[in-house]
């Protein structure tokens, strides 16, 4: 089977970069010793990426209660569910502990973490710190802080934080200034808890983009990062990857020429590509993804999706499109602007190594 026999759109995942991305992350955190990987798979969704991100059954990050049970059945047990839990939720957490797993929650809030305790069943937490990314978290400074820990008591299994407004930087230097900010912020966190008799054994952070370029690491206990397995254009625009380190493309079929326009109609649209627009901020704005060749390469110039609609996209050329080349039925592929938005599209990936011959296909666990 080749990429010419299967439906469009769909979602190709090629092997050997997603191997690259995987080795170049392991690369950098090797130079932090003792400091584990606990690779986020809210992006992959996928049991077959998991054995290659966190190979042995590794310590893993979830973001949804389904991902937590596909993957606690396939034999990660270690996790991290890394979306404020609510105490409706705890009752079916409990149940993947009760059967072997070891699910670990997280809350910012107080109330939150006394249901946590006063529950019967097997649960740990984390207390969310927020380091400057200003979504969940209470800071390190705040008197939540400890009393949200202390209610937890003897459940409390450390601090977590997630330096999501690295994505605002531009360069190397203000990742390792971000990376640095939250090393400092989760390890006062950490550091304020041990004043106060409390003990955070695990100490967390992470972001693909900081992973990469911290340059200190002391104090943390594991990284969490995810969105460098696949890659994005936005990624690529923060220095996380290069643009020829994008792991995942749509496959789409071209369904209308409007030379008039210098545009190529194709069969991916907002449901197959995703409405994100994070590159619109990025020096390099690129629509709602950037169209290559079948074989994944840059063959047009910088044709660009300009519009979607919901089962249209409509990419235009930065210069004449080579139309003879791109008749009726004609496969290209998408690489995407958010690669985590755009597979959560899809319910597997055709897997590719370097070449147009599926070698695989990978199913997906997708919803909540």
């Amino acid at each position: 089977m080749t990429l010419d026999d299967l439906p469009t759109p769909c979602l190709v995942l090629d092997l050997g970069i997603l191997k690259r991305n995987l080795a170049a992350m392991r690369a950098a955190l090797a130079r932090h010793p003792g400091l584990v990987l606990r690779p986020h798979l809210k992006t992959a969704k996928c049991r077959e990426v998991a054995a290659l991100a966190a190979p042995d059954y590794g310590p893993i990050t979830v973001s949804t209660l389904a991902e937590a049970r596909h993957f606690a059945e396939g034999g990660w047990r270690d996790q991290i569910y890394a979306v404020g839990i609510t105490p409706q939720k705890l009752d079916a957490v409990a149940a993947l502990n009760a059967q072997g797993a070891e699910v670990k929650v997280i809350t910012d809030d107080l109330d939150a973490a006394r249901a946590i305790a006063a529950h019967p069943g097997p649960l740990r937490a984390l207390v969310e710190v927020d380091i400057g990314e200003g979504r969940g978290g209470v800071p390190p400074g705040d008197e939540a802080l400890p009393a949200i820990a202390r209610a937890l008591g003897p459940r409390l299994a450390g601090v977590l934080s997630h330096s999501g407004h690295s994505y605002n930087g531009r360069s190397v230097q203000e990742m390792e200034a971000v990376a640095e900010q939250e090393r400092a912020g989760i390890t006062a966190a950490a550091a304020r808890l041990r004043e106060a008799g409390l003990e955070p054994g695990i100490v967390s952070l992470g972001s693909s983009p900081t992973a990469l370029h911290a340059r200190d690491m002391r104090g943390v206990t594991e990284v969490r990062a995810g969105v460098y397995m696949f890659g994005d254009l936005f990624q690529a625009q923060l220095g996380t990857h290069g643009m020829a380190d994008i792991a995942v493309t749509v496959l789409a079929s071209v369904i209308g020429r409007k030379p008039e326009r210098n545009a190529v109609l194709l069969d991916a649209g907002a449901l197959a590509l995703s409405k994100d627009r994070s590159t619109q901020a990025a020096p390099k704005d690129y629509g709602f993804g950037l169209v290559l060749d079948r074989e994944g390469r840059p063959a047009f110039g910088e044709a660009i999706v300009l519009r979607t609609h919901q089962e249209h996209g409509e990419a235009r050329g930065d210069g004449p499109l080579p139309f003879a080349r791109l008749p009726v039925g004609a496969r290209v592929r998408i690489a995407p602007n958010h690669t985590c938005l755009t597979a959560a599209a899809h319910e597997r990936y055709y897997v590719v190594d370097g070449g147009t011959e599926v070698i695989a296909v990978w199913e997906r666990v997708n919803f909540w």
